[in-house]
């Protein structure tokens, strides 16, 4: 779409919806690096633009885990009281609207996150959505966000988009959040009120604690005991199959075979 289509704009409120993580190893409750860089490209927007910029979260406000994106440079942010059975995008999305640009990361760091909230929260506005932004900058003259996407084997493309918008950031991004011990201790967690809005399959789902661990598919071991003593000293091939030529289903049909032989499926 031409920039010439887009009505003039000027950037006035940018919203960064922010998340908590959880550390890869202990499991404790952090910030969300991804949304990290999100409020990283905010503050920069922000600065450049003169904008407001307000950090949003919608969940338990005493999670200590929120302080963090003080000392990343957030002045304050505001809490939606939000339980598990309620719908945390509608809320969010309410919240934000009339906002020129809203910034999230492309998903959160718990276990099972779909990463579907930013497109939730786009669909509820009726605004376009960009995912996969390294960098984002605005063009007032033209009303419309510029965004550099990432893209696979290190490829990138500018993408336009009307304002307002929701855009997504690359975990890639073109950022590097600062820690501020004393930005901490200024900036303040603020409730903020919200009507909850159950969500409509909440009733569908049951969360709990993990029992079991995912069982790894793998071939039965069909040799001999003498045959695996002597593959422990020696370096030998298991064989196998190399499927270059074909089409998509033929390759998926000798994966189907290898799975089928070996009896790890039963259809």
């Amino acid at each position: 779409m031409n920039a010439r289509n887009y009505p003039q704009r000027r950037v006035e409120r940018i919203a960064v919806l922010v998340s908590v993580g959880r550390h890869p190893v202990s499991g404790m409750p952090r910030y969300s690096r991804n949304d990290a860089l999100a409020l990283e490209l905010g503050r920069t927007l922000a600065g450049r633009h003169q904008a407001r910029l307000d950090v949003l979260h919608a969940g338990d406000p005493a999670d200590p885990a929120l302080a963090e994106y003080l000392a990343l440079g957030a002045h304050e942010v505001g809490v939606l009281s939000c339980t598990p059975a309620d719908d945390a995008a509608r809320m969010l999305a309410e919240r934000v609207r009339g906002y020129d640009l809203v910034l999230t990361g492309t998903r959160a760091e718990g276990a099972h996150d779909s990463g579907m909230l930013p497109y939730r929260v786009a669909a509820a506005l009726g605004v376009p959505i960009v995912g996969g932004a390294v960098d984002i900058d605005v063009d007032e003259a033209a009303g419309a966000a510029v965004v550099r996407q990432f893209l696979p084997k290190g490829l990138r493309r500018r993408v336009q988009t009307a304002l307002p918008a929701v855009i997504a950031v690359h975990p890639l991004a073109n950022a590097q959040p600062r820690y501020a011990y004393a930005r901490l201790r200024a900036g303040t967690i603020k409730r903020q009120g919200a009507t909850p809005v159950s969500a409509d399959e909440a009733a569908a789902w049951t969360v709990g604690a993990v029992e079991r661990k995912p069982v790894r598919l793998a071939a039965a071991e069909k040799r001999s005991g003498h045959a695996r003593m002597l593959s422990a000293t020696t370096t030998e091939s298991r064989g196998g199959n190399v499927v270059i030529e074909g089409s998509s289903v033929e390759k998926a049909q000798v994966i189907l075979a290898y799975l089928r032989e070996h009896q790890l499926i039963d259809y």
